[in-house]
This record gives structure tokens, C-alpha cells and sequence, in this order.
């Protein structure tokens, strides 16, 4: 169990805001002044995928190794290969192999900002009218999966990976003791933290020094009460967005939050990533934490006894007068195939591409921890390391209208970065929430 925890965690760990320069260093500048003789794929027989290397390549390894034996590999005359980059390596080894003509013809990715600069560079096919024209791509996905990696409404990525949604996780054995049930409603929650801070308990475990966690609250206060399409405006280049009413309520609920010692009085000093607020929770110091799908590896890591006899999990609650549906959800919704608009053969990366949809493939990811992003992966789950916590995740999305994809890596690197500093002052108390949204707003 430790080997998978140490999967999940690493793999989040780069793809969120702490390292979230890694996962798209260097793409805005220089791009299409790179080298384009030659083209991706060579004659097209064989074409090469980029993939992260970390334990989960076994899945996309396994799928290769399938798909090259294949009928369909046959009739769209060619081969995969898969070539595997180090996790540390991979987006600047990613960009400058993008720019050369040794640029591969499928490559992994985070959706969102982290291909931003290739699509502007029409390096990538808009999979959009292929998805619609294909029944097994259209209805093999969870649709809020799908979306999720978009730009602009227009698909260039099909999901390859484990969902990872962000959970609110509560103490059972806290919740038990202090008569408690996890809040369906903003007023419900603010009601716990009162009676868990007269128990003098802290409300909920936050990470604060690394900035990121913080982003967690934001992204679903904001969409409780404005909707998913508050920062869809936002992803889109619209940087008056910021200035939604929705944010700024958001900014001050937060703020609220903070004032009324829901997160402690030493959370900007409490860290996720050395485990300081996994172990803050896990003792039962703070009955709840606002986190990732990953927690529970963590927690199984680090605690696991607490893991699996006393983690509880539910849903963000709703936000009273708020527009957002309640079963929306944030986070990574998952990682993506995309395809390079140089490609010789189409029709072999888009067979292969159909590979992630199959039986075979939500087999793999679930055995490894993961749960798929496929519309047929429900009946799978009971294989699953805890079938009753895979369920619940995969529930939580397949009935969500709407996944919105982690802001940092949404906005990607420069503007992702700049927002985590903004942020970091809100839940400092350096800047109010109408100092915040005015900051937003001026973010370039």
C-alpha cells in the first residue's frame, strides 16, 4: 500500500499548485519558432506516445503492448511506442520535443493551461467533431471528464488516468463522539465548527504554507455560488471575471472562515506536503479537511488504522442563495492523451485513443488504486483497495453537471503562480477580499 500512496501523492503533488510550474514551465514563449521540419511519427507506422513516468505507466504500458497485437492496430497499419519521461523531466522535455521534428504524436497531459500554449500554436487536433462522430470516445467518458480538460469548449484530450476530485473528509470517531454529521449546507457547517471549537477542537486541517489547499476552498465556494461558469470566464481570458460578484462572496466567506479560527491560529505554518496537516487530522486535532481523493492513500500511508477505521467522506456542501449545482465537483478530474496536429496517421492515434475506454484498461487502473473516468467503470469497483470509498468518488463525478479543473493548472504556470500569491495573502489576512478580487483582476 505504501508504494501506491506514494504514486497518488507524488503525481498530485506535481500537478498541484506547489509545483504547478513544472507542469507547464516554458510553454507560452518560443513555441512556434521552433524547428518544424520533418513531422511527427515518421512514415505514421510507428507513432510515439510521451507518458509520466511514475508507477502508474504500467497501465498505459499494458494498453500498448494490447493495442499493438490488435485488430485494430492492423487495419490502421501501425504500432504504439511508448516512451516514458521522468516525472521531474517531463514538461520541459515535453516542450522542447514539441518544437523539434522529433515531436511525438501522442502525448500526456493535464488538460486545461498545461497545452494552452500548443493549442494557440496549432499544435494539437481538435478531437471536438472526431469525439461527436464516435460513439465508444462520446459515451465512453464520464461528460464532466471530458469537459474538464477543454479550452474554450472544444475538446483535445481524451482521459487516460484515475479521477481525483476534491473530497470534504471527516473524523468519524470526532463526528461520533461530539454527535456530529457531515454538513449538507454552509449554515450546517458553521454551526459544527462552533460546537467543535467550544470541544476545543479545530474545525478543519489546512496546509496553509503550501498555498495550494487554501486554492481548494476558493474553487468551491465560487462555484456553490455562482456556478462553474464564473471561472470558465476566468479560464477564458476573461480577467474581468475575477470580478463576479461570486468571488468576492467567496473572498469573504473565506476570510470568515479564518477569523472564526475554523483552520487554527498556525495554519500558514502547517504544511501538506511534510504530512503536518494529514497528522493534525489523522490525531484528531481537526475534525475535518478539505482535500484531494488522494487523501485516503495518504492517510493509509502515513495512519492506517485512522485510514480505514475512522476517515469519513462526503460532499462540498451547498452555499445558501447560491446558483452552483450542489453535485458539482472541483479538482484534477484526470490526465489526457492528446494529438500532435503534425501526425502522419491520424486514424492510429485515434484507435489507440479508444484503448483508454475499454474493460481491459479500467481493469488496470483500478487494480492499481485508481478509479477510471470511463461511463461502464461502476460495475468494476468492487475489486477496488476500498470498493465503498471508490464508489463514493466515482458517484461524486459521474453525477456531477460539471468538474472544474484545479484553477492553477486551468490558468497554467504564469498566471497560476501569481494567483497562489494572492491567495496566500486572503487567507493570510494580508489583503481583504475586495483587495483580493482587485489583485485578481490585474493578474497578466
Amino acid at each position: 500500500m505504501e508504494s501506491n500512496r506514494g504514486r497518488s501523492f507524488s503525481r498530485r503533488w506535481f500537478l498541484g499548485a506547489g509545483t504547478a510550474s513544472l507542469a507547464t514551465a516554458g510553454l507560452g514563449t518560443g513555441l512556434t519558432a521552433c524547428g518544424s521540419s520533418g513531422g511527427a511519427g515518421g512514415d505514421g507506422k510507428t507513432l510515439t506516445a510521451f507518458v509520466y513516468g511514475d508507477d502508474a505507466v504500467k497501465v498505459q504500458q499494458a494498453a500498448v503492448d494490447r493495442f499493438n497485437k490488435s485488430a485494430a492496430a492492423k487495419k490502421a497499419g501501425g504500432t504504439i511506442k511508448l516512451q516514458k519521461v521522468p516525472g521531474s523531466d517531463y514538461s520541459p522535455k515535453l516542450r522542447t520535443a514539441m518544437g523539434s521534428p522529433s515531436a511525438p504524436d501522442v502525448f500526456f497531459n493535464w488538460g486545461g493551461g498545461s497545452i494552452k500554449a500548443y493549442e494557440e500554436a496549432g499544435k494539437l487536433v481538435d478531437l471536438t467533431g472526431i469525439i461527436e462522430d464516435d460513439p465508444v470516445l462520446k459515451d465512453g467518458f464520464l461528460p464532466s471528464v471530458l469537459a474538464a480538460g477543454d479550452l474554450k469548449g472544444r475538446h483535445y484530450g481524451i482521459p487516460m488516468r484515475g479521477m481525483q476530485p476534491v473530497i470534504l473528509f471527516y473524523n468519524k470517531s470526532v463526528f461520533t463522539e461530539h454527535k456530529l454529521q457531515p454538513p449538507t449546507t454552509w449554515d450546517q457547517l458553521l454551526d459544527i465548527n462552533a460546537k467543535l471549537k467550544k470541544a476545543k477542537i479545530t474545525p478543519f486541517a489546512l496546509g496553509g504554507s503550501d498555498i495550494w489547499p487554501d486554492l481548494m476552498w476558493l474553487e468551491y465556494l465560487v462555484d456553490r455560488i455562482g456556478g462553474p461558469e464564473v471561472f470558465r470566464r476566468i479560464q477564458d481570458g476573461d480577467a474581468e471575471g475575477w470580478g463576479d460578484p461570486a468571488v468576492l462572496k467567496a473572498a469573504e466567506l473565506v476570510k470568515e472562515l479564518v477569523d472564526d479560527g475554523a483552520f487554527g491560529s498556525k495554519f500558514t505554518s502547517v504544511s501538506y506536503v511534510n504530512g503536518g496537516a494529514p497528522a493534525v487530522f489523522a490525531k484528531g486535532k481537526a475534525a475535518m479537511h478539505l482535500m484531494g481523493s488522494w487523501e485516503y492513500s495518504t492517510q493509509l500511508g502515513k495512519f492506517p488504522d485512522f485510514a480505514r477505521k475512522n476517515l469519513g467522506w462526503a460532499a462540498f456542501p451547498t452555499v445558501e442563495g447560491g446558483t452552483g449545482d450542489v453535485r458539482n465537483v472541483v479538482g484534477n478530474p484526470t490526465n489526457y492523451w492528446s494529438i500532435n496536429s503534425r501526425i502522419k496517421n491520424k486514424d492510429l492515434a485515434i484507435a489507440f485513443l479508444k484503448e483508454c475506454a475499454s474493460q481491459a484498461y479500467a481493469k488496470d487502473l483500478v487494480a492499481l488504486g485508481d478509479v477510471p473516468t470511463t461511463s461502464n467503470a461502476s460495475e468494476l469497483l468492487s475489486s477496488a483497495p476500498n470498493p465503498e470509498y471508490a464508489k463514493f468518488q466515482y458517484d461524486l463525478v459521474a453525477k456531477a453537471p460539471a468538474f472544474t479543473l484545479s484553477w492553477d493548472q486551468a490558468l497554467g504556470d504564469a498566471l497560476g503562480t501569481k494567483m497562489h500569491t494572492e491567495i496566500g495573502k486572503l487567507f493570510a489576512g494580508k489583503s481583504s477580499p475586495s483587495e483580493f478580487v482587485a489583485a485578481c483582476k490585474g493578474l497578466k
